[in-house]
């Protein structure tokens, strides 16, 4: 007996010893001060140097548009991130510039993809978060004016429309741009007793499933008035990504059986043709879509979403894997790369405009496994954030990661995703149910409401 007990503590020593001990709600409190002190820090760099802006500009501290007129994009996107946070200061200022000047009744061309997930979902998360009928309206008013870019012969969008004139332009377009539209468009019917907005969102985004290959994978460019593929590279990074991501969350939030249907048949594709096991964990590639036959064993920071939700969604084994090789890219380049080749090491691409995905991913296997190493591996990911990408007027992108190299931005995605996936990880569950809510691709929460 006193041998087998003295094995069990040699056991849990060396566990302790290798892993760590278990993170303390003390140390957990502290990381989310850390990640609130930042959050502040960017904050304030944008309202001394680029208030009324769409973003800032930290190493030259000055605010830049991404169009001719502002759309308050980082206010719209960091409200709920300062609600949930705590931060009544910061929500406050966000919610009166936003209230006060934010109009889309203006002569503009905008992209419908990032204006849907950070200005819409930003305004219907506000809406159900405070509860101001101003944020309502806006959304409401958004949300008409890009009715338009889904009139075409597919009812798949453009991926440009005027909010003035409704005039749309660019066909080939992605399943991304095409597929990202049912969680806000859903709530908007929800909103408004309106079924036009889901069920033009959801045509767009099964249409793009019905012209699956017979390995039921997608392509990545395709164009919206035939139908036809124009790059049939298969992939779940850029411009596919967030079509998957919300076939399984349209389920979740609104009980839509079609586009649970289509995940599943999807999901099983991916992992039987994409999935790629390594020393270093799993990883992603690409392959055509009907031969199944890799293209390029390529895989990067927006990859890295997909073990969040495979764990959302029950596969904590396969979410595991890939978690471990998404945490390998991080690690090995010291900041995770925005594209690496995954089997000879090497680099495609060296920026990392701050991502979140990678810490959206530690986020959901944390809250479905309670296991630390997902805090760990998070720690380690924001401390570098924090500590390389810091500027004295905010947080900056990095140009390359190898050597490091900062960049003149910070896209209004830091503050509404990456901040707050970080701080949720180590934030008491109680301060978001995911019984309850479902976040956005851009990471604003959506309460769950089932479809009439």
């Amino acid at each position: 007996m006193k041998s087998r007990i003295l094995l069990l503590c040699c056991i849990l020593s060396l566990s302790v010893t290798l892993f760590g001990r278990p993170m303390s709600d003390k140390q957990k409190a502290a990381q989310c001060e850390k990640i609130k002190a930042a959050t502040r820090h960017a904050w304030e760099g944008y309202k001394k140097y680029a208030w009324g802006f769409d973003a800032l500009k930290p190493i030259s501290k000055q605010g830049q548009n991404w169009y001719g007129v502002s759309f308050l994009m980082t206010p719209v996107d960091a409200f709920d991130t300062f609600t949930l946070m705590g931060l009544d200061k910061e929500a406050r200022e966000a919610k009166e510039l936003v209230l006060s000047k934010l109009t889309f009744d203006v002569d503009q061309e905008v992209q419908l993809f990032e204006v849907s997930i950070r200005l819409l979902g930003g305004l219907l998360s506000s809406y159900e978060l405070d509860g101001d009928p101003g944020y309502l309206t806006l959304a409401k008013d958004l949300g008409r004016r890009l009715l338009p870019a889904f009139h075409s012969e597919t009812g798949m969008p453009w991926r440009y429309v005027n909010l003035k004139t409704g005039k749309t332009r660019d066909s080939l377009s992605n399943p991304a741009e095409i597929g990202t539209y049912l969680l806000e468009f859903g709530k908007l019917t929800q909103f408004t007793g309106d079924s036009v907005y889901f069920k033009t969102a959801k045509k767009a985004a099964l249409m793009v499933y019905r012209n699956r290959s017979d390995n039921d994978l997608v392509g990545t460019i395709i164009d919206v008035t035939t139908g036809m593929w124009k790059n049939r590279e298969s992939q779940i990074g850029a411009r596919i990504d967030s079509y998957y991501e919300y076939l399984y969350k349209s389920w979740k939030l609104f009980g839509d059986e079609n586009c649970h249907h289509a995940w599943e048949v999807s999901n099983k594709a991916i992992k039987k043709f994409l999935l790629t096991k390594t020393p270093n964990g799993s990883f992603f590639t690409r392959v055509n879509m009907i031969s199944g036959k890799e293209t390029h064993p390529y895989y990067g920071a927006l990859d890295a979403f997909y073990a969040g939700i495979l764990a959302l969604s029950g596969d904590i084994e396969t979410a595991s894997e890939v978690q471990k090789g998404n945490f390998y890219m991080w690690t090995h380049f010291k900041i995770e790369p925005e594209e690496f080749d995954f089997k000879k090491d090497s680099v495609i691409s060296p920026e990392y405009p701050l991502r979140p995905e990678n810490l959206e991913s530690c986020f959901y296997l944390y809250r479905m496994t309670k296991e630390d190493q997902y805090l760990r591996m998070g720690k380690r990911m924001i401390g570098d954030i924090l500590k390389k990408c810091r500027t004295n007027a905010g947080f900056a992108e990095v140009k390359n990661v190898k050597p490091l190299q900062l960049s003149d931005s910070m896209e209004s995605f830091f503050l509404a995703e990456t901040l707050k996936y970080a701080w949720l990880l180590f934030a008491p569950e109680s301060t978001l149910d995911l019984n309850k809510v479902v976040f956005n691709t851009e990471a604003h929460p959506l309460k769950i409401q089932l479809m009439n």
